[in-house]
């Protein structure tokens, strides 16, 4: 490959920075493939088109089914494995040449690397000059900075006032001045400042207008990989200070965790897309700052109150001598409700009348939140210069269907690109389908065609939720068959400790259970929506990202749905209760109701996705991977550390993970905010805990982002898409589930109607005497009265769930 000469100066390393060998030519993008081994038997290639490829296919077939039998020695299956393998690699290798003929046609300048250090893959470098640079952005009438500006107004005052939560990214820039933007125009270059032609495309857009075209090669497995490169090295102290090296410093380090997020160098660095997403999550960050302020109050005057709470005083008091039903049939004894006065006093932390309030304050909070985020989505829009933004070009899925080997049809679609002079819009690209038979023939699917896939995803969606309350209804049967193991052993530490296993380890089950569906209902989501063949990427995400919120959030909260709503309202009354299976009756509420066992069960969850899902897994499957690699490659850390000081960029960056787009970060904090704001009344500290997981997530992403992931190709958004829809319609649902704890869950309806309607004096005296009711011993059930009616279960109380919304019985 021809090198152009160097410029005046001294040439860069290109190990230090992504350039090509001569030390000047940028790397504006890179594409990785596998080398093609060498072999005795491969057959002479040259280029052909599509016509040879078709004709080559066909006779390979007729003459491997009329050959004449293969020696002993060799294997058929392994013969005809390698005939395929090179046969492939000579097609792969003759498309690649034709990209690479279309690509200097174009204009680009192209520089191969076949002998890096990365054995196996060989990498293509490509630069694209100034005038194609400038060609491209007219056609794709990008909005470039001009040397018009304008004075911003600027509260100086609390600018100064929050200097300190400013990163350092613009010292240079002054904060009150804003350029003025314009479509780019060859013919009007004067009207822009290119005194500075190397920094007035940036890295960002340069990548974006190099990348066009490249998705169904990587599709059809031509390319192995395709990426921009990071700007140089940020673990060199001496290294040139870069966009990239400002992230790490400013952005991607935990000891800038009290700053601002440089959203605008985000912005640069990586393009709107992603800009908004860390945009939106910190916004979220922010308003959970008041939200977990209140929540701790209310927490507090939970705590400060408990002594003087009057239902739980007269539970803990041993001289009312009240004796509860059994529990269980047959096994269970009666017991006193004195013993249950821990739960009672506990559930008082989160079931008091400044909870009620807080429930309120939440539903208003979600709605201004919502509201602050569209007014900053829209001064983002103004400063990013997406006010007459439109809907960019609808990259085209690659699809393969799967049929007979004889008969194997392989659908790829090609781009082609038309802009309309007045209107910036795309015209949609075709699916071209080539196989043996049926050269060139177009094939539209049709609501026929498309319907046995809609059938399968509604039958898919319908099964998995179906799965999702069968395993939740097995966690029920766990409790209940556990709570009588526990009671009947012998045991005193177990038996004296039944509540606090049953709801501990129920819980623990249920999260363990919650994880590993959220991993599978993400695969089938992808795979169900690749049955569809949606027509765009755009399409594609949105159908994937409600297909996957549906499965995930009914397996999130099915579990707290179920102690929220369901537990406790269908038990029976002595002498003639409700089973699930004989002996086990079915699960009752603790005397002070079920809020308690759903604080129990939102906190595990919640906290147990944050650390474990979003957290660990973040960090630790990256560097179990990096493990693995190491003990593949026999390399130790020194010689990997010598081997990674040799490496240039393009060889660094192909070991980064690919970048998988911005879902799986969405929907985290997408569930993270069902658990701060649907049952928000029963676990007033949900904020709290969420604001500091998202000051560790903020951070944690960003290190992802800057260090341990490929650069991701520029994309262009005003808004964050089906995201907002999804928080809009999470925020309306929060009123009304918050609404039916407090009046279903919570003892607040009951205690504040026996205060103002049965009370003698207008107090809480005789409320736990109030809502329990006597019952005739002799009244049991044949086998079901307690074998020692004798014997007090000293225990019992961990075993009683009577409650809210219903009566209690005592003996």
């Amino acid at each position: 490959m021809r090198k152009l000469c160097a410029k005046d100066g001294s040439p860069m390393d290109p190990r230090l920075g992504p350039y090509f060998s001569d030390g000047q030519r940028r790397v504006d993008y890179v594409l990785a493939y596998h080398i093609q081994k060498p072999s005795s038997v491969r057959r002479r290639s040259s280029k052909f088109d599509d016509n040879t490829f078709i004709r080559r296919l066909r006779r390979s077939i007729s003459i491997r089914s009329s050959r004449a039998p293969l020696q002993p020695k060799e294997d058929p299956e392994v013969a005809a494995q390698e005939q395929q393998d090179d046969y492939h690699e000579d097609d792969k290798r003759f498309r690649r040449e034709e990209f690479e003929e279309n690509l200097l046609k174009m204009g680009l300048e192209l520089e191969k690397d076949e002998e890096s250090q990365i054995l196996g893959i060989g990498f293509l470098k490509i630069h694209a000059p100034w005038n194609v640079l400038c060609r491209e952005a007219e056609f794709m009438k990008l909005k470039m900075p001009t040397k018009k500006v304008f004075i911003k107004s600027t509260r100086m005052f609390i600018h100064k006032v929050t200097a300190p939560l400013h990163p350092k990214v613009e010292a240079n820039r002054p904060q009150n001045i804003k350029c003025l933007s314009h479509p780019f125009s060859r013919e009007k270059q004067h009207l822009f400042d290119l005194s500075d032609r190397d920094s007035f495309f940036d890295s960002k857009t340069r990548s974006s207008i190099v990348s066009t075209g490249i998705t169904s090669l990587l599709a059809n497995g031509v390319y192995t990989a395709a990426y921009p490169l990071h700007d140089g090295n940020i673990e060199d102290l001496n290294a040139k200070s870069n966009d990239r090296k400002l992230l790490y410093e400013e952005w991607a380090s935990y000891s800038v965790f009290y700053k601002y997020q440089p959203i605008g160098l985000i912005r640069k660095y990586f393009g709107e897309k992603v800009g908004l997403y860390f945009a939106w999550l910190g916004v979220y960050t922010q308003m959970l700052i008041p939200a977990a302020i209140v929540g701790v109050i209310v927490f507090l005057y939970g705590c400060a109150t408990v002594d003087d709470n009057i239902p739980s005083m007269e539970i803990c008091d041993a001289r009312n001598n009240i004796t509860m039903c059994p529990l269980c049939d047959r096994a269970c004894s009666y017991w006193k409700l004195v013993t249950a006065c821990g739960t009672a006093r506990a559930s008082h932390l989160f079931d008091n009348p400044a909870t009620v309030l807080f429930a309120i304050f939440m539903a208003l909070w979600a709605v201004l939140f919502m509201e602050h985020w569209k007014r900053r989505q829209m001064r983002l829009n103004y400063i990013w210069d997406l006010t007459g933004f439109g809907e960019e070009e609808e990259v085209k899925l690659c699809v393969y269907i799967s049929i007979p080997e004889e008969l194997t049809i392989k659908l790829w679609q090609q781009k082609h690109i038309s802009t309309q002079t007045k209107k910036n819009k795309c015209v949609c690209v075709c699916v071209c389908v080539f196989c043996f038979f049926f050269q060139g023939e177009k094939v539209k699917l049709t609501c026929t065609d498309r319907l046995p896939a809609y059938l399968t995803t509604v039958v898919m969606m319908c099964f998995m939720i179906t799965v999702t309350f069968a395993i939740v209804f097995g966690v029920i049967l766990y409790r209940i068959s556990i709570k009588a193991a526990l009671h009947m052993s012998s045991n005193p530490t177990l038996a004296n400790n039944t509540r606090a296993t049953v709801k501990t380890t129920a819980a623990i089950i249920n999260l363990i259970i919650i994880i590993i569906l959220d991993e599978i209902y993400a695969a089938i989501a992808r795979w169900l929506t690749t049955l569809e063949v949606p027509k765009t990427d755009k399409s594609f995400e949105e159908r994937l990202i409600f297909k996957t919120f549906i499965l995930k959030f009914v397996n999130a909260f099915t579990p707290i749905v179920y102690l929220a709503f369901f537990r406790g309202r269908l038990v029976g009354r002595p002498g003639k209760y409700l089973y699930v299976v004989r002996p086990h009756r079915m699960e009752e509420c603790a005397h002070a109701g079920c809020l308690m066992e759903l604080c129990i069960q939102l906190c595990i969850t919640m906290l147990g996705k944050q650390l474990i899902q979003n957290n660990l897994f973040e960090i630790g499957i990256p560097k179990l991977k990096k493990l693995l690699r190491r003990r593949k490659s026999d390399l130790d850390s020194k010689r990997e550390e010598e081997l990674n000081k040799n490496l240039q960029c393009h060889e660094k960056d192909h070991f980064l993970g690919p970048f998988v787009g911005l879902s799986p970060e969405y929907m985290e904090m997408i569930i993270q905010f069902g658990m701060v704001t649907l049952f928000v009344a029963s676990f007033p500290l949900a904020p709290l805990f969420a604001l500091l997981n998202n000051i560790i997530e903020i951070r944690l992403d960003a290190k992802k982002f800057v260090m341990e992931m490929r650069r991701p190709i520029a994309a262009k958004a005003k808004d964050i898409g089906i995201w907002y829809n999804l928080l809009r319609g999470l925020s309306k649902v929060a009123v009304i589930v918050n609404a039916f704890v407090i009046a279903f869950t919570s003892d607040f309806i009951p205690r504040l109607v026996y205060q103002y309607m049965y009370s003698p004096d207008g107090t809480m005296h005789g409320f736990v005497n109030h809502a329990l009711s006597y019952f005739n011993v002799s009244d049991f059930e044949q086998d079901t009265d307690p074998l020692q009616p004798m014997q007090l279960d000293p225990h019992g109380g961990a075993l009683y769930e009577g409650g809210a919304g219903q009566e209690a019985w005592s003996a």
